[in-house]
């Protein structure tokens, strides 16, 4: 015979499970004296065991690709950089986070270093309009020292130009070979729209 609390419980535990991507919770599992099982997210005494542990959800991307397309559009034009290879940058660059900080100190959704500001023009590296200017007009003068070679310049906007002048091609350095991987990869995605 299925008992009303145990069928309450068992549907509460498929609720939480149902709903993971949204809660980050372990289910604990509880059978009291009169056989009847009790589900929670939140155990009230010892006698609860672990029934399942939830991964950790994966943190989705909540920036907005299309928020940017007008800069991305301005910086393209103004700098003769295609589109979508400005936006491939920005989605490996900083995943459209405008408030990026990388562990080197790089800054906003083109990742430009603190010591390039005053070259670009930049006041406000959070300001997406202009940090994709100066990241677009960045690969530009990368893609002209690199004669339009975009591996290379890529390569360089990631390294720096010293790196790949020493090696005059991509360096052997993994991050940066998959960096390139990846800008070519997005880039080719949003070519196809």
């Amino acid at each position: 015979m299925v008992r009303a609390g145990m069928m309450i419980g068992f549907y509460t535990a498929l609720i939480l499970l149902t709903a993971g991507s949204t809660l980050n919770a372990n289910i604990y599992k509880y059978i009291d004296s009169e056989g009847v099982i009790h589900f929670t997210n939140v155990p009230v005494s010892s006698g609860y065991e672990i029934y399942i542990r939830q991964k950790p959800a994966r943190a989705l991307n909540l920036y907005s690709t299309a928020a940017y397309d007008k800069f991305i559009s301005k910086a393209s034009k103004k700098h003769g950089i295609d589109s979508p290879l400005i936006k491939a940058m920005i989605k490996v660059e900083s995943d459209f986070n405008p408030r990026a900080v990388s562990k080197a100190g790089a800054m906003g959704l083109m990742q430009i270093m603190p010591g390039n500001f005053k070259a670009f023009g930049i006041k406000d590296p959070f300001n997406p309009l202009e940090n994709i200017m100066a990241g677009a007009c960045y690969l530009k003068k990368l893609m002209n020292r690199y004669a339009g070679k975009l591996s290379l310049s890529l390569a360089a906007y990631n390294a720096g130009p010293t790196v790949v002048d020493r090696y005059k091609k991509v360096p052997p350095i993994k991050e940066t070979q998959n960096y390139v991987e990846k800008v070519m990869k997005y880039y080719n995605l949003y070519k196809r729209g």
